[in-house]
């Protein structure tokens, strides 16, 4: 297993080092300076050579880039363009939080539902249990995120309308605090965020139960007469779930960046809103400490999809 660790995590700083590579060269190639747009309507030479050289951008490429990485190598993300001289880790450390939290939420809607109906639809293949969980799961699959969003932000409106409820449709209340207010401001965009991917994993979870309900094993448990629930989920349940574990790391790695349609909809001021004004800014330190953390959320994903598997399958541990 320790052999195993280390040679995942040479792969890991080897994709970190390519996406940090990829991402400064796009940002020193822009056609844009991004100290002439701090400047604005009033442009003065001697200051733009004097921002310049702060920065570090009049120095030749390979140097630039070395500064970068070591800077990394230190936790140091950089000084941010927009607003000068502030950290860029302290403008993701506004964000940051309210982005895991929503993505954390969503992803445990997604896993304790979706699976779960996944495998009753298997099970009770053809019924019309089956039927109306599957087509409902892909009506929700089908609509794209940003569509059920907005769908949802009207329905609130309405009811709010209607029935005088006072319910939020935008913002998100204090990181990881649950009183009834902050439940209020959090509740749809977990819901919403958390719908998608619970039909995808519901969707899944049925497909890859019914290929492993119908191999020999489990005909062959069932012929010497196991209990029913004993071959479902002693037997056929942990074989099923290795496709699962999969999905379930990448989309540990995408918990941030899937959540983009949602912040930007709601209004959230999660690091969604803080990587595309770092666009519009031309804040490139802020865009490369965003990438960089995306980066390291899907590899750690992958790492922990391996190990999983491990766990699941002793085969694979054998190997």
């Amino acid at each position: 297993m320790l052999k195993f660790l280390i040679k995942r995590f040479v792969g890991l700083v080897f994709v970190i080092f390519c996406v940090t590579f990829l991402t400064f060269i796009i940002g020193y190639y822009s056609p844009s300076n991004p100290v002439q747009i701090m400047m604005g309507d009033h442009p003065n030479h001697a200051l733009e050579l004097q921002l310049m050289h702060a920065y570090g951008l009049d120095l030749p490429l390979y140097q630039q880039y070395a500064n970068f990485v070591i800077r990394l190598l230190h936790f140091d993300l950089g000084t941010s363009f927009k607003t000068i001289g502030r950290p860029v880790k302290d403008v993701i450390a506004d964000g940051l939080p309210i982005s895991l939290e929503l993505g954390f939420w969503a992803l445990i809607i997604q896993v304790c539902i979706g699976v779960p109906v996944g495998i009753i639809s298997a099970i009770k293949a053809n019924s019309w249990t089956d039927t109306i969980s599957m087509g409902a799961s892909l009506v929700i699959y089908a609509l794209p995120s940003f569509i059920l969003a907005i769908l949802v932000q009207f329905l609130i409106i309405w009811l709010d309308n209607t029935f005088g409820w006072n319910w939020p449709n935008t913002q998100w209340g204090t990181p990881w605090q649950y009183t009834w207010t902050d439940i209020q401001y959090k509740l749809a965009p977990i819901l919403v965020y958390g719908a998608t991917g619970m039909a995808y994993f519901a969707r899944l979870s049925r497909t890859s139960m019914l290929e492993i309900l119908r191999q020999d094993y489990v005909r062959t448990a069932r012929a010497k007469g196991l209990y029913e629930r004993v071959v479902i989920y002693r037997h056929a349940f942990r074989n099923a779930l290795i496709p699962l574990i999969t999905i379930i790391g990448l989309s540990i790695g995408f918990l941030v960046a899937g959540a983009f349609f949602i912040e930007r909809i709601f209004s959230i001021p999660g690091i969604a809103g803080i990587t595309l004004d770092s666009i519009d800014n031309l804040d490139y330190p802020v865009v490369q400490a965003t990438t960089v953390i995306l980066a390291i959320g899907v590899v750690f994903g992958n790492l922990l999809s391996d190990i999983c598997y491990t766990i699941v399958d002793p085969r694979i541990k054998a190997e």
